[in-house]
This record gives C-alpha cells, sequence and structure tokens, in this order.
C-alpha cells in the first residue's frame, strides 16, 4: 500500500533536487527544522498544510502544484496496485473484457427489425 505521505515527500525531494538546492536551504527559508523537513521529504512525517505551503513558498512553486503530482502519483499507484473499481459488484468493474460484436457488412446482414431504411438519415 502506497502512502500518501511518501508520495508526498518524494515529489517534494525531487522538486528541490531539480533547483539543485539543500535542505538546509530550503528548511532555513521554509523556517522548518532541517530534521522535520528530512522526515517529510522520507515520508516518515505528516506535514500540516500550513508547513506544506511554507515548503512550497521556499521552494518557488505552487501547493497546487505539487499536489497535481502527488495524485497523479497515486492514481498510477493504484492503478497498478489493483483493478479499476475493484469494489465495484462484478458486473459493473471496468476492468473485465467485453465480448465484442462482429461489425455487419452492409445494412442487408442485420436480421429480424433491428434494421429500418426509413430511420437512416439523408
Amino acid at each position: 500500500m502506497v502512502l500518501l505521505r511518501q508520495l508526498l515527500g518524494d515529489v517534494l525531494r525531487q522538486l528541490r533536487l531539480r533547483q539543485g538546492r539543500t535542505l538546509r536551504e530550503v528548511s532555513a527559508a521554509a523556517r522548518v527544522s532541517l530534521g522535520y523537513l528530512s522526515e517529510v521529504e522520507r515520508g516518515q512525517k505528516e506535514a500540516s498544510s500550513e508547513l506544506l505551503a511554507a515548503i512550497c513558498k521556499a521552494l518557488g512553486v505552487p501547493l497546487s502544484h505539487v499536489l497535481r503530482e502527488v495524485s497523479d502519483l497515486l492514481a498510477l499507484a493504484e492503478l497498478q496496485a489493483e483493478p479499476v473499481m475493484a469494489g465495484a459488484p462484478q458486473h459493473e468493474r471496468i476492468s473485465e473484457t467485453i465480448p465484442a460484436s462482429p461489425v455487419p457488412d452492409s445494412p442487408e446482414a442485420i436480421a429480424g427489425d433491428a434494421f429500418r431504411g426509413d430511420m437512416v438519415a439523408a
């Protein structure tokens, strides 16, 4: 099971590393202890919304951008872990394969009342 705090920490660490910044620089700019920021990046601590906002501001990245990246990673992790809509009843699951119906070659190939020539658009 993937934890949200681990994904959030990964995203924050990647953003910091892409900028070539150290934990010390970002922790000073965010006014949070270096040890605490390190624990957040390693997914060991849950960051409050205030702390996340301060870290994002220190990184110069909107919080919405960070949360979007985390959301995308979480969606991928969920898809890899179990089929889509796994909790749904068997007949509603998206991951089931639906047998394909053969496409008729012509209107005449459709049997019975299914085809009415007067319903064809001109």
